[in-house]
C-alpha cells in the first residue's frame, strides 16, 4: 500500500431513497474521479438516512480524521431536507439565512414569476460562518463549513458544485494509473501479485475480474504518485503474466 502522506477525503451520501433502493446513486463516481484528478485520495464512503443523529455522527467523525468531507443530498425545500441544520448542529453553530444568497434567490424567483415562499427560502439557510459554493445549474448554492462541503443530491447540480469546490482544495501529488488486462484467473495471479505488492509499497495494486460468458479476464490496475515506479510495477506484472503462460490483452 502507498505509504507516503496523502491528502484524504470522505463522502457522505445522504438520503432514505438511496438506502431503500428507490434511487440509484449517480454522484459517487464523479466525486471520486474529481478528487483523484486533484491528487486527493477518497478513503471512505458512507450512505446514511435523512436522520440528524446519523448525519451529525458521520460528519463529526469524518471531519476529524480526513482533510475533506463531501456530503450529497438533503439541501432542498422539503421537510426531509435536513442536512443544513444537521451540519450546523455538528459544528455547534446557529442555522441562519445567508443574506446574499437569499437576495439572489428572491430576485431569481421574482424574475421567473415564482413565489419566494418559506419552503423555497429554506434553501438559503446555512450554518453561521459557512460560505456558499455556487454552481451553474441552480440559483441555490451548496456551502462549505471549514473542511466540510455540502452539495446537492441532484446529479447535474452536484457536479457543478463539485467543479466549483475543487479549486478551493489543497491539491496532492498527481496520482498516476496504469493497467493491463490478461486472460488469467485471479487464483493463478494472487501469489505473484502479493509478492510484487510487498516489494513495491509505494504503489497500490488492484485486481478486478471481468467475466465474459465462460471466459474470465482480469484487469490489473496500479496506482501511485511516482510515475516511473508505476511503470516499473506494470512491467513486473507483465513478466508475471508471461511466467504463468498468460497473455496480455490490453495495456494502458
Amino acid at each position: 500500500m502507498v505509504a507516503e502522506e496523502q491528502i484524504t477525503a470522505a463522502a457522505v451520501l445522504i438520503g432514505n431513497e438511496l438506502l431503500s433502493g428507490s434511487v440509484k446513486d449517480k454522484n459517487l463516481h464523479y466525486i471520486a474521479t474529481s478528487l483523484l484528478n486533484a491528487g486527493i485520495t477518497l478513503r471512505e464512503v458512507r450512505v446514511i438516512p435523512d436522520d440528524c443523529e446519523a448525519i451529525v455522527d458521520a460528519v463529526n467523525t469524518l471531519r476529524a480524521s480526513m482533510d475533506y468531507v463531501f456530503t450529497t443530498g438533503g439541501i432542498g425545500p422539503t421537510h426531509d431536507d435536513i442536512t443544513a441544520e444537521c451540519i450546523a448542529k455538528a459544528f455547534g453553530r446557529d442555522l441562519i439565512q445567508h443574506a446574499e444568497t437569499a437576495e439572489t434567490m428572491r430576485a431569481y424567483f421574482t424574475s421567473k414569476g415564482v413565489e419566494a415562499n418559506d419552503e423555497r427560502m429554506r434553501m438559503a439557510n446555512m450554518p453561521d460562518g459557512a460560505e456558499p459554493v455556487r454552481n451553474e445549474h441552480s440559483v441555490v448554492p451548496g456551502f462549505r463549513m471549514e473542511n466540510v462541503y455540502v452539495l446537492a443530491g441532484v446529479p447535474s447540480v452536484m457536479r457543478s458544485m463539485m467543479d466549483a469546490a475543487i479549486p478551493l482544495l489543497r491539491r496532492g501529488r498527481p496520482i498516476y494509473t496504469s493497467s493491463v488486462r490478461c486472460d488469467l484467473q485471479e487464483g493463478s495471479l494472487a501469489r505473484g501479485l502479493a509478492d510484487i505488492q510487498n516489494a513495491h509499497p509505494g504503489v497500490d495494486i488492484g485486481s478486478y475480474p471481468l467475466s465474459k460468458a465462460f471466459n474470465y479476464d482480469v484487469s490489473l490496475v496500479v496506482r501511485g504518485t511516482d510515475e516511473a515506479l508505476v511503470a516499473q510495477v506494470i512491467d513486473a506484472i507483465v513478466v508475471l503474466i508471461g511466467q504463468l503462460n498468460g497473455s496480455v490483452l490490453e495495456r494502458h
